[in-house]
This record gives C-alpha cells, structure tokens and sequence, in this order.
C-alpha cells in the first residue's frame, strides 16, 4: 500500500458532498438516512456525519477518524451509528477506499424480501459489480451489521442488508458509488424480467466464464460467481415472440 495515492483531505470532503448530491438526486435516500466514507490513509477516513440530508451537506460537516474509531475532527455533529459498518469493511479489506451505504428502493425491497442478487442475466453486472448476497438481518447501527458484512469484504463488491438497505465499497469512493448505482440498476432489471416481463435467458456457464475473464483482465477478482445454465439459450434471432409453438405472435 506505500505506493498508493489517496485523496487529500480537500478531494475527499468535496467528494462526499457531491456523492451525497447524487445519491439524494437519484432517490437512493429519504430524510438522513445514508452514509458516506472516503479513505485518505492507510488508517484514516473521512465520513458523512449524523442527522443530515445527504442532499443538503457541506465540506465543513465531516467527520475525520482513525479506523480504530477514534475521531480525529468534527463539526457540531459526530458520526454516523453505522460508521462502524463503514470501519469494519475498511478493516477487513485493505485495498478499499471508499464505502457508499443507502436505501435504493428496488435493492431495499429485495433486501426486505431476503433475496439475493445473484441471476446470471446481465453482462454488465457480472462484470462490473458482481453476485450481490443479502445478509441477515441486525438492527441499524448494532455491532451485528458490521460482524454480519465481515465474511464479504474481501471476495464481493457489494451487499444487500436484510430489511435495510445497501451497502457497496471500492478501490476508491467513485467506484462505490458506481458499484451502489449497479446494484441498484441490476436489482431494477431483476425485478422487470422477474416479476413484469417473467422470462430471462440465463446466461451460459460459458458465457459466464468468458465475463468473469474480463473482469478480472481489468483489475477485480472479487465479485463471485453466478450459477449460470447449462446451454445457451439466447443465440438466436428474434423477430416474433410466441409462446409456443403455432401461437400467433404477441402483440
């Protein structure tokens, strides 16, 4: 890690600001529910603080802390109970250095139905963020979230919070957000080819293997693996949509 370079102080708090913007903007958050975390050394983050709209924040907000908890610089407000997910994470993978946690509507209500994000049907995902496992449920800012995420931090990108909400973190705080945005966006597809549409081509375990290579050619091993069919399904042309076989096409 002596070679890497980390935001200043400067980049950071502005950078949580706009994150909170964008993340407020997209409907990922109500009132002041989130929390955003930047690494600027090996040991110390900056973070969002408690009871603000992360739409409605300013760089003189943040809260500056060690990863042992310690904080370092604050404003009138401390930080959020859930820092110590933000911690945790930060602790158990040394490569991260940045965490976004929200409440995405679509990625909540798989969270609140216990489901994971884990269908073979979108290359992007795969490649870009990954399997998405739904943790059991602990009560926000208890010790138990971040003792529940611990398993994870190393070998995923991202988590589903049982009855709670999201979770993402990467090598810095833009790729977080990027992974938060993802999941949402996968957790949406999952839910039009599930639930509105009822029909997805799973991809192949081949295909699979082919995306899991250009995602690790471009830097990230972590991710999991999706269980994928046997056979490719999704090699032939469409022009009519029947049913089965002598059906009309639907309109």
């Amino acid at each position: 890690m002596t070679d890497r370079r980390y935001p200043t102080d400067e980049e950071a708090k502005k950078l949580l600001v706009e994150i909170g913007q964008r993340m407020y903007a997209k409907n990922f958050v109500a009132a002041n529910d989130g929390n955003i975390s930047c690494r600027v050394a090996d040991d110390v983050i900056w973070a969002t603080p408690t009871g603000v709209s992360k739409g409605f924040m300013t760089e003189e907000m943040m809260v500056k802390m060690k990863l042992d908890g310690t904080v370092l610089h604050q404003g009138t407000l401390g930080p959020s109970s859930e820092i110590k997910m933000h911690l945790r994470i930060y602790q158990e993978n040394p490569d991260v250095g940045g965490v976004c946690h929200a409440h995405p509507p679509v990625s909540t209500s798989f969270a609140i139905a216990g489901m994971s994000l884990d269908r073979a049907i979108y290359p992007e995902a795969l490649v870009n963020l990954g399997v998405v496992p739904c943790v059991h449920y602990e009560a926000p800012g208890s010790q138990g979230i971040p003792d529940s995420v611990a398993p994870y931090c190393r070998d995923y990108n991202a988590l589903l919070l049982a009855n709670h909400g999201a979770v993402a973190w990467g090598r810095d705080l833009m790729e977080a957000w990027y992974r938060l945005e993802s999941t949402e966006h996968y957790a949406m597809i999952t839910m039009y080819t599930g639930s509105l549409i009822g029909r997805a081509n799973v991809l192949s375990n081949d295909q699979i293997t082919e995306l899991v290579d250009i995602r690790r050619r471009l830097g990230t091993a972590s991710g999991g693996i999706p269980i994928g069919a046997a056979h490719a399904s999704n090699l032939t042309d469409v022009i009519f949509n029947a049913d089965k076989e002598g059906d009309p096409p639907r309109v």
